[in-house]
């Protein structure tokens, strides 16, 4: 595969899995923190940077798997 192909399916399964990160991880900071707090900047940053952190460590895992198991040849 080319690696323009790569980076596509990584960006793909990157935001993927920072789509359902973010879904999940909102409703429990908006709970926890209250709607009043919620909308504050810093709140937000620090929901975003989790996001960001799990989604990139999880894409990581499944782009080794993937190359483990000789589906990404590049």
């Amino acid at each position: 595969m080319e690696n323009i192909t790569v980076i596509g399916i990584a960006l793909l399964i990157f935001l993927i899995f920072g789509f359902i990160f973010y879904t999940l991880f909102r409703a429990t900071v908006k709970k926890e923190y209250g709607s009043k707090m919620y909308a504050h900047w810093p709140t937000q940053l620090s929901l975003w940077q989790t996001v960001i952190l799990y989604s990139t460590v999880l894409t990581t895992i499944v782009l080794f798997g993937l190359k483990w198991m000789n589906i990404l040849n590049a």
